[in-house]
């Protein structure tokens, strides 16, 4: 057996496709494009830059043909953002992207519709202004117009396969992460999506994850002079593909997927809806094998990505190997953040927000690069310890390992912090696990492997997995309780 099949992987601040040749025992992977995801700013609102990231996917489509017959390709994005395309299938503007201020306030003014409790009892989604449901709400407030002109609501992954195919559809695990999605129907809920008003005839049909969609259009094989090629709707959400390809063999386990955002969570068979998971905010997505991942969102490295980026802006152009070098250099458990706190959502001065908040929380005000950045290590590693104790609280489980995948992983201080606050083993790689999730599922769908299990293990065969166990747990105990007063 020698498959070849393409992964186009989008993340929050870059992209990449990753062609994955199966031999039948292993899955080597070779990247062939990478490409910036940058925001453009224009008149006060933020955009994903949808034209360019769609030109971004033929380069990768022209780079492959270097590499013979490629048998199909998948797209996996981020969650919650979209397009809006007409009845002529034109795209109305570029999509918003999440971290536009367009949907401040609207969680209390969903509230007035659809109380708290309702929409959790049916979405099972976490409550972040950035979903879905709070940007069509925005939208249906203050730009009703565009809706009305609007004939389909395409997610950012379905939103690329309809420009590649032809084909409008939109996937479950990429509609679970909206705030408009029944988690026990598995399909849109009319009554959500009712009760905040919004218009009904723009969602369209849902399909499960790993479904053929239909092959490259006859238009982009001409223009860009390649053979044509399936193309497989696999989990559209990028954390859907990590849990795939989280190396464990145990039914019950953590996964930490580590990126611009963390998701920490575990596999359930059905979603978990009561007053328990409500309170702590825990969210219910659908995974690959209509499986639910139960996770909290984290914000993750963006707070390190952010800070690189302020520093550079003054001059100062540090690597992220230098970020960690001078963290790792520095006094421990001086200060804590919050990293879900509000004031680190947007992008601009994170180092400054973070002395701020310590301030504002009577802590030691971090000064050097490194303080800050311990600051960032230590905070990041102490949440997933209360996120762990929560979703062991939920689930009446408790986990001994923690399945930490994704870009994450490459630092290697952040794994051993994870491992001694959380007090458990941490199991380390893959890096690639957004890629080699999009290349399972791929395989999986054309029948070259037989299920979810089979892929898990030849995903572990195929990466190195590094295991870090924890130390001074005592330390990390007395931090743990003065991180608790912060929150």
């Amino acid at each position: 057996m020698n498959k070849k099949v393409l992964a186009i992987d989008f993340g929050a601040s870059s992209g990449r496709a990753i062609l994955g040749t199966f031999d039948g025992e292993k899955i080597s992977l070779k990247e062939i494009h990478r490409f910036s995801n940058d925001p453009v700013m224009l008149n006060g609102t933020m955009y994903w830059d949808f034209l360019r990231l769609f030109h971004e996917i033929k380069q990768s489509l022209i780079k492959s043909k270097a590499y013979g017959n490629i048998d199909s390709m998948a797209i996996d994005t981020w969650g919650v953002d979209f397009g809006l395309i007409d009845i002529n299938g034109n795209l109305l503007e570029n999509p918003v992207h999440y971290r536009d201020n367009r949907t401040m306030g609207m969680l209390d003014k969903a509230f007035e519709k659809i109380s708290k409790d309702e929409l959790y009892s049916i979405t099972g989604n976490q409550f972040m202004e950035i979903n879905t449901a709070f940007q069509l709400l925005s939208m249906s407030e203050k730009r009703p117009e565009l809706l009305k002109r609007a004939d389909k609501l395409l997610l950012m992954p379905d939103l690329f396969n309809y420009y590649l195919t032809g084909k409008i559809f939109s996937e479950q695990s990429i509609a679970s992460t909206t705030q408009l999605f029944d988690a026990k129907r598995k399909d849109w809920s009319m009554e959500v999506i009712n009760r905040l008003g919004i218009k009904d005839t723009i969602f369209p049909k849902i399909i499960k994850s790993g479904t053929y969609i239909g092959d490259l259009s006859e238009s982009i094989c001409i223009e860009l002079d390649i053979k044509p090629m399936k193309v497989f709707s696999v989990c559209g959400h990028d954390t859907q593909l990590a849990m795939v390809s989280t190396p464990a063999t145990e039914k019950d386990f953590i996964f930490l997927s580590c990126g611009t955002w963390s998701l920490f969570g575990t596999e359930l068979d059905n979603p978990i809806l009561n007053e328990k998971s409500l309170n702590l905010n825990v969210t219910n997505e659908l995974g690959f094998g209509e499986r639910t991942s139960f996770l909290k969102n984290i914000i993750g490295l963006w707070l390190i990505q952010e800070s690189r980026r302020q520093w550079q802006r003054e001059g100062k152009d540090y690597s992220f190997m230098d970020l960690e070098s001078l963290a790792k250099k520095s006094e421990p458990f001086k200060c804590f953040i919050n990293p879900d706190a509000p004031e680190f959502i947007p992008s601009g001065n994170v180092p400054k927000r973070i002395q701020e908040f310590c301030k504002k929380t009577g802590q030691y005000i971090p000064q050097s690069v490194g303080e800050i950045m311990r600051c960032i290590y230590e905070s990041l590693a102490l949440k997933y310890r209360l996120a762990k104790v929560e979703l062991e609280t939920c689930t009446n489980k408790s986990f001994n390992t923690i399945y930490m995948v994704g870009g994450g992983t490459k630092d290697t201080f952040l794994s051993q912090l994870t491992a001694c606050a959380c007090d458990c083993r941490v199991s380390s790689g893959p890096i690639e696990a957004t890629a080699f999730g999009n290349i399972a599922v791929q395989l999986m769908a054309d029948g070259s492997i037989k299920d979810i299990s089979q892929a898990r293990d030849i995903i572990k065969n195929s990466e190195d997995i590094i295991y870090f166990e924890p130390t001074n747990s005592q330390d990390w105990n007395v931090a743990l309780d003065s991180y608790k007063k912060i929150q």
